[in-house]
């Protein structure tokens, strides 16, 4: 069984479904011949040819809109957008065609279409490279958003999404791209969407992630334990639609809820999921629900990428906190 990086883990669900799904095609810029600017499609146009591996100008909105009209009409497209802070152009075919397409034409035609784009910072990237803006997708029914945090995740979860009929938009936390190796036998084994992840089980407070920050959740959930504090850890996967009976049947055992995202703290999805355990299991929490999380700023330059983003000793110190309510 091979031992391979979360950006591995994609590269091959990606290769196993353009070798069994003839109606797959990978394109963006840069995804052929250099194999993505992250190396994330590697080898695939050598091995797959022109045809399916398409290298695009540099134009989001053009490379969204062609995914568009090619999912309609039974082409599968997979399209890459370099950072997620380039999608913005590209918004207009994705909410107005994209997610709409099933609901305008009654079913009659479905769009089944993946967008991938790296995010979120700590890679010492410019401008636009490092934002995590995952909740402005959340608000658009009719698309599913994924976020993968280890290799096995990434690579069943990008299968997953290639495999569903609606546009999914999979988001890839670039910081961990590298970082983590896990043995992921290419079998061709989806994991199922809108489905969360226990990650470790406690029973003294619920910790709710997802993408790179599951890493230094489960550092926090292991500086805890020292304490004799034993956490729930839970990666929500899918952020949208979110899987809310897993997290509430966690509350419900723990009494405490922390939220860690890297993205700004407001409008976010931790302020989601805070609201829904609010409104659906407040009768079993014992202290307030916590949020840690960026600031309401913009990402800054690599000097405070580190202040910037939630570190394990935020997130012990905050649990600490939680766990002082009796």
């Amino acid at each position: 069984m091979p031992v391979v990086t979360l950006i591995e883990g994609i590269n091959m669900a990606i290769a196993y479904e353009l070798e069994h799904d003839e109606n797959i095609v990978v394109l963006g810029e840069d995804v052929g011949v250099n194999g993505g600017v992250f190396r994330t499609t590697d080898g695939l146009q050598k091995k797959f040819g022109e045809d399916r591996v398409i290298d695009t100008p540099l134009a989001e909105s053009m490379i969204a809109g062609l995914s568009v009209g090619m999912a309609t009409q039974g082409i599968k497209p997979v399209a890459e957008m370099q950072f997620l802070g380039f999608i913005y152009s590209a918004l207009d075919q994705i909410i107005t065609q994209a997610a709409r397409m099933r609901n305008r034409t009654r079913g009659r035609l479905s769009c089944p279409m993946v967008i991938r784009a790296p995010f979120g910072g700590g890679i010492h990237a410019p401008e636009h490279h490092s934002e995590s803006t995952e909740a402005l997708f959340t608000q658009i029914p009719g698309i599913k958003v994924v976020i993968p945090s280890n290799p096995g995740r990434a690579y069943g979860l990008m299968l997953a999404a290639m495999r569903d009929p609606d546009p999914v938009i999979f988001l890839e936390p670039k910081r961990v791209y590298r970082l983590l190796k896990h043995e992921v036998e290419d079998d061709g084994e989806a994991y199922p969407l809108e489905m969360c992840f226990v990650d470790r089980e406690g029973d003294d407070i619920t910790l709710v992630s997802w993408g790179a920050m599951m890493h230094e959740t489960l550092l926090a959930a292991d500086a805890l334990a020292k304490e004799g504090i034993q956490a729930d850890v839970i990666d929500v996967a899918t952020v949208s639609p979110l899987d809310m009976p897993t997290i509430l049947e966690s509350v419900a055992k723990t009494g405490r809820l922390m939220i860690v995202q890297e993205a700004p703290k407001s409008g976010a999805l931790g302020s989601e999921i805070a609201a829904e355990v609010a409104e659906k299991g407040i009768m079993h929490l014992l202290a307030p629900i916590a949020r840690v999380s960026g600031y309401d700023t913009v990402m800054p330059y690599y000097k405070l990428e580190k202040i910037y983003m939630p570190s394990v000793a935020r997130i012990v110190s905050k649990a600490r906190a939680l766990m002082e309510y009796v």
